[in-house]
């Protein structure tokens, strides 16, 4: 008699897999036998649950938002002003968890599928809408008109933060990079406050 929930256990032994497995070959030149060996199961085995790569690489994906999405929402629901809203978003971009070397890897090899992968494509782009969502909801009371662009820059650091650790060999610091990136952000709120940045000193002519 077959053993009851297995197939949950072993989806999740794969999608963790696939994530090693990516990381440990630093692309998608993986196959379904290499990470059905690393999760312990078969490859036929995998292939039933999934359907093919293309299809474990989209799971793997959602593993990884999944969680993503819920370190935000926990540290969102703890912050009490837009700046701590801000912070939170930002500490949660490069929580240690998700600012380590596989999980990077499997964020620029995500970023490759995209390309070719209508349902990659898409996620990335859910990805995309709500980073930008959450960031301008907290922006608009601190930068008004500029909150837009400046999310913009925000959203766009914290993804070249991604690539450039995937491309050196030091490890991943989580709290540096976060730090970066709330040092920028402060820079530009302070840009629009500043009397030296407004025409006159901000005098009535």
């Amino acid at each position: 008699m077959p053993k009851l929930g297995m197939e949950p256990i072993r989806r999740d032994a794969l999608i963790k897999a696939t994530i090693a497995e990516i990381g440990h070959r630093g692309s998608l030149d993986v196959t379904v036998g290499q990470i059905a060996r690393r999760a312990g199961v078969s490859s036929a085995l995998a292939h039933h649950y999934f359907g093919g790569k293309e299809q474990i690489f989209t799971a793997a994906m959602r593993h990884i938002l999944g969680i993503y999405g819920a370190q935000v929402r926990a540290a969102l629901g703890l912050a009490t002003t837009p700046r701590d809203r801000l912070e939170a978003i930002i500490r949660a971009s490069f929580e240690a968890g998700n600012f380590r070397p596989e999980v990077i890897a499997a964020w620029m090899n995500f970023y490759v599928q995209a390309q070719t992968s209508d349902e990659a494509r898409r996620l990335l782009r859910i990805y995309q809408h709500r980073l930008r969502s959450n960031l301008l909801h907290a922006l608009r009371p601190l930068a008004g008109r500029r909150a837009s662009d400046i999310a913009a820059t925000i959203a766009a650091l914290i993804d070249g933060l991604y690539i450039r650790h995937a491309l050196r060999e030091a490890d991943p610091d989580p709290k540096s990079a976060g730090d970066q990136v709330l040092a920028c952000l402060d820079a530009l709120l302070f840009s629009i406050t500043d009397p030296e940045n407004i025409p006159d000193g901000g005098k009535k002519s």
